[in-house]
């Protein structure tokens, strides 16, 4: 049971857990889940650890086949700047292992912003907080929960 799914348990959110052999030479930890588990990989959502003006850390959950733009998030967030955590500070704020990083159950609630696309899906895909793990559930969940905003975050 990892923290995620102790949340979600916790508030009695509808949702499935998903399971898979986790492979250690995937490329991408995201599209490995999306191709196991036979989904789209826009419904697959990574959870990226950031850190804002170097001072604070957020939280950006986008679709595992896109990428990040800085621009959005600091622009999003009301900050100059916006750039990937090290993998220490990834740890340490979350208590997850990289791969395995959850939006849900971290330790502390980091400022949130979940990419716009997953509103036009019934449920979409994170971390559970174990590589081999996906929580299926809707967006509007994951929002309510993280009181996060959806805004666009990828790279056009």
């Amino acid at each position: 049971m990892t923290p995620a799914i102790e949340l979600l348990r916790k508030h009695a959110i509808n949702h499935q857990l998903h399971q898979y052999q986790h492979d250690a030479a995937a490329a991408s930890y995201g599209l490995e889940a999306a191709e196991k588990l036979g989904l789209l990989p826009q419904q697959v959502f990574k959870t990226l650890v950031l850190s804002l003006d170097a001072k604070q850390l957020a939280v950006a959950v986008l679709p595992v086949d896109q990428l990040l733009s800085m621009k959005q998030v600091a622009k999003a967030l009301g900050v100059k700047k916006a750039e990937m955590a090290t993998a220490a500070d990834v740890m340490r704020s979350s208590g997850y292992v990289l791969g395995g990083v959850s939006p849900l159950g971290q330790k502390k609630l980091l400022p949130t912003l979940i990419d716009s696309s997953a509103q036009q899906f019934a449920t979409v895909y994170v971390s559970a907080g174990r590589r081999g793990l996906e929580i299926e559930l809707s967006a509007e969940d994951l929002r309510r929960l993280l009181n996060a905003q959806f805004v666009p975050l990828c790279q056009q």
